[in-house]
């Protein structure tokens, strides 16, 4: 496929009736993994398990051309469509997603970091920009941390402002509004009556409602963050105690 057709798909991927599932990756290995894991039909990278796979702390510490080159490979090691969490946009977002096109990313998250929401549509404004400008039906899911910073506001305030930024974010051009935090299904239906249906991304943590809760309730896309990494980390942890500790390789 091309780059277009890529995009394309991940496209109507966001909008078919079913449930998009991503599980996050953070390189080539784990990339071709899950590519091959039947019904897969996209693959996410995960910001944060690519910037500790390097070393770096998340919340853009790593450099930007560490993190494109990454999911660049990622991009063309797999033929599916890739969608990239690429933070805030590490300081210029509509250069750092017309670059990432340019390794055959077609889709990426853009968190607005609860700055001025006037700042945070101009993001926006500027991924859709350079995303036209490259020819490419990008998929922007544009994220707010509304939910995902400490706050001393009331839910209720939290839940209006994460609806009235979801809503500015689509008026400026993004096909999906990304709403990461510890939410139940009361607080996932207020956010798709709120935004609206099938417009609604959401991570997926210990406790969260299931994928058939989410599709009923009009979630888009459910993803992973750097929970399958965790669960990699675990699982080799526990390999190298039971090796070290004088056992055999597991089975």
């Amino acid at each position: 496929m091309t780059t277009v057709e890529r995009a394309q798909l991940l496209k109507q991927l966001h909008t078919d009736p079913e449930l998009l599932v991503l599980v996050n990756v953070w390189d080539v290995v784990t990339a071709k993994t899950v590519a091959a894991a039947p019904g897969c039909r996209a693959i996410a990278t995960a910001s944060h398990a690519i910037a500790a796979s390097f070393g770096y702390p998340d919340g853009e510490q790593i450099p930007v051309d560490t993190m494109l080159d990454m999911v660049g490979r990622i991009a063309a090691a797999v033929d599916l469509p890739v969608t990239a969490d690429l933070e805030a946009g590490y300081g210029n977002p509509g250069e750092t997603v017309r670059r990432a096109i340019g390794l055959g990313v077609v889709g990426a998250n853009i968190e607005d970091q609860m700055k001025p929401l006037a700042a945070a549509v101009e993001a926006v404004e500027a991924v859709v920009r350079a995303a036209g400008e490259e020819g490419v039906p990008f998929v922007l899911n544009a994220r707010t941390d509304a939910f995902a910073l400490p706050s001393d506001r009331d839910r209720g305030e939290i839940m209006a402002d994460a609806i009235a930024r979801g809503r500015a974010f689509l008026d400026a051009g993004a096909d999906c509004v990304f709403v990461p935090g510890r939410l139940d299904a009361e607080m996932i239906r207020a956010l798709v009556e709120g935004i609206g249906d099938r417009k609604v991304s959401v991570i997926a943590i210990p406790g969260s409602p299931s994928q058939s809760e989410l599709a009923a309730l009009g979630v888009a896309r459910i993803s992973y963050g750097p929970q399958p990494q965790r669960l990699a980390l675990k699982a080799l942890a526990g390999a190298a105690a039971q090796i070290l500790g004088g056992g055999t390789l597991p089975s």
